[in-house]
């Protein structure tokens, strides 16, 4: 694996992780939640950079239904981190702190609160449309040979039983609620089981990789059913 291609992964691992450690925030409080945001800013930047050929393309190429879905996916991501990115410098009490910002605090609340769960529900989906070359990448890696029949069977029954436990989930945490801000506050279980909120968070993750990729590969099927063919 070519060292970018290493560093790319290496950057989308990590802020997947600061991802998840952060929606956990009744955890570990105020100090670590800063940090590891500012960290993810670092890591966003980073991201950006690595994949500046993305730019580059965007007016490039046939737009098919698919790479119309990754390009709305991926400009959602662009501005709920955004959103958290400025509502955390806003609301920062530690890292950030030097900047004496003082007004617009409700505003940044209700923005950070609305941008961190549409944060997480577009970052998977982001991660779902990728999916495919993540597991080649992974395929390739580990050196495996290509999975058997049962394997073709059991892998999308477990990916399916993980979406429906992430999506049964997604409806008891209630982040519907959050995400169109029909509350001001958000419910924190400091009592809670870190290992079970945890699980939760993955199982919902999982469900939007799972939501994105198959939709993905439905678009791309379907895209491919209409172009005409030649000759």
């Amino acid at each position: 694996m070519k060292p970018k291609a290493a560093l790319k992964i290496a950057v989308d691992i990590a802020m997947t992780l600061g991802l998840l450690f952060l929606m956990g925030y009744q955890f570990w409080g105020d100090v670590a939640h800063e940090w590891i945001g500012a960290g993810m800013f670092l890591l966003f930047i980073l991201h950006h950079i690595l994949n500046g050929n993305w730019y580059k393309s965007l007016f490039k190429g046939r737009y098919t239904p698919s790479r119309i879905f990754q390009l709305i996916v991926d400009l959602l991501v662009f501005l709920a981190m955004i959103g958290l990115m400025v509502s955390g410098i806003m609301l920062s009490n530690h890292v950030f702190s030097f900047l004496n910002i003082h007004g617009g605090m409700s505003f940044a609340r209700l923005t950070h609160m609305a941008a961190s769960h549409w944060g997480f529900v577009l970052m998977a989906l982001h991660l779902g449309l990728h999916w495919g070359m993540f597991l080649g990448m992974a395929r390739k890696t580990l050196k495996l040979r290509q999975p058997s029949r049962v394997r073709k069977i059991l892998l999308p029954v477990l990916g399916t039983g993980i979406a429906i436990y992430g999506l049964i989930v997604f409806i008891q945490r209630d982040l519907l609620t959050y995400m169109f801000l029909q509350t001001e506050f958000v419910f924190l279980d400091f009592g809670e089981s870190i290992p079970l909120f945890y699980l939760d968070y993955l199982a919902m993750m999982g469900a939007f990789i799972f939501l994105a990729y198959y939709i993905s590969m439905l678009l791309k099927k379907w895209s491919g059913k209409r172009t005409p063919r030649k000759g």
